[in-house]
C-alpha cells in the first residue's frame, strides 16, 4: 500500500498535454499489470498539494481512442494513492444551448463503446459490481462548477455525455439518434476513465470542453479534427485555470461515498482470490487485505 498522502491526479486530452505552474516538476514512469500507461506521468506541487499529470493520448496526440490503455493509466495514478482525478476533454455538442468553447459538466454517461471487458479491473477470480448509478462526484464537479464561473466560462453543470468508439466521427443519422436519446454531449475517451476510477474509490469529475456541433447542425461546418483542435487550444488556458484554483479546494483526506465504492461491491470469498489477481490488484484491493 502507498504510505504518501492521498494526491490528484489530472488527466488532459486534446490540446491539454501538460501543466504550467508545478513546482518541483518531475517525469516518472510507472509499470504497471496491464501494461503501459498513455506516456510518462508529470508530477510536481501546484497549491501546496501533489499532483499527477498525465496526458491522455500521449505528447503529441499519439494513441487513437480505441488504443488507450485505461487499466494501466488509473492503476497507475491509483498506485501513486491519488483518490482524486480532474478530467479534461473535447467533446461534440447535441443541443443547441451547448456552444462551441463553452464547457459541461457531465454527470451521466450512456456506454456505445466496443471493448467494455478492458473497462473493470476485476475478473480473473475476483468479481467485483460496483454500483455506477451516479457516475461522477457530486463534490468535485461543485468545485469545477464554481472555478469555471469564476473564471468566466460559460458552463452547463450536468448533462450525458455519450461514449462512442471512434476514430472516426459520427454519421449524421447517428448524431440524429444521439440527440433523439437526450444525450447533450459526444465523445470517444472519459467513459472507461469514470467506470475505472470508481473500481479503484477515485473520486472524479470532468470538465468537457465543447468544440463543435458534431455533425447534426446542418447549418455549421460539421466536425473535423481541425476545428477541434483550434477550439481547444483556445480553451486550454481555461482549462488549466480551472484545475489551479479547483486543486487547493479538494479535501485532503478521501471521505467522500466514492472513496469506499468498494463497500459491498466484491462478490468473491476472500477465501478463493487468486494470489496473481491480488498482487495485480494490490493498489485497489489495499484496505481488504
Amino acid at each position: 500500500m502507498n504510505s504518501s498522502p492521498p494526491s490528484i491526479g489530472i488527466i488532459g486530452g486534446s490540446g491539454l498535454y501538460d501543466m504550467e505552474g508545478l513546482e518541483d516538476r518531475q517525469e516518472m514512469e510507472v509499470e504497471t499489470p496491464f501494461g503501459a500507461p498513455s506516456d510518462k506521468l508529470v508530477t510536481g506541487t501546484l497549491a501546496g498539494r501533489r499532483v499527477y499529470f498525465l496526458p491522455r493520448h500521449g505528447k503529441g496526440h499519439r494513441i487513437l481512442p480505441t488504443e488507450l490503455n485505461h487499466r494501466a493509466n488509473i492503476w497507475a495514478l491509483r498506485s501513486l494513492n491519488v483518490r482524486w482525478i480532474l478530467c479534461v476533454t473535447a467533446v461534440g455538442s447535441l443541443k443547441e444551448e451547448y456552444r462551441p468553447r463553452d464547457v459541461v459538466l457531465p454527470d451521466q454517461y450512456f456506454d456505445r463503446t466496443s471493448r467494455r471487458e478492458h473497462h473493470t479491473f476485476f475478473g480473473r477470480g475476483i468479481v467485483g459490481h460496483v454500483a455506477f448509478a451516479d457516475p461522477v462526484s457530486s463534490g468535485l464537479r461543485a468545485l469545477l462548477r464554481e472555478e469555471a464561473l469564476a473564471v468566466g466560462a460559460r458552463v452547463h453543470d450536468g448533462g450525458t455525455y455519450v461514449n462512442m468508439d471512434g476514430p472516426a466521427f459520427s454519421t449524421r443519422a447517428e448524431s440524429h439518434a444521439n440527440r433523439q436519446l437526450g444525450f447533450d454531449v459526444i465523445g470517444m475517451t472519459n467513459l472507461p476513465e469514470a467506470k475505472l476510477a470508481r473500481e479503484a474509490e477515485i473520486a472524479l469529475a470532468t470538465l468537457a470542453m465543447v468544440t463543435d456541433y458534431d455533425c447534426w447542425k446542418t447549418d455549421e461546418a460539421h466536425v473535423t479534427a481541425e476545428a477541434v483542435v483550434a477550439h481547444v487550444s483556445a480553451n486550454s488556458q481555461m482549462a488549466k485555470a480551472v484545475i489551479a484554483r479547483v486543486v487547493p479546494r479538494i479535501p485532503a483526506e478521501p471521505c467522500w461515498p466514492e472513496h469506499r465504492a468498494l463497500d459491498g461491491a466484491l462478490m468473491t470469498d476472500r477465501g478463493l482470490w487468486p494470489a496473481a489477481t491480488v498482487q495485480d490488484l494490490r493498489p485497489i484491493l489495499s484496505r481488504f487485505l
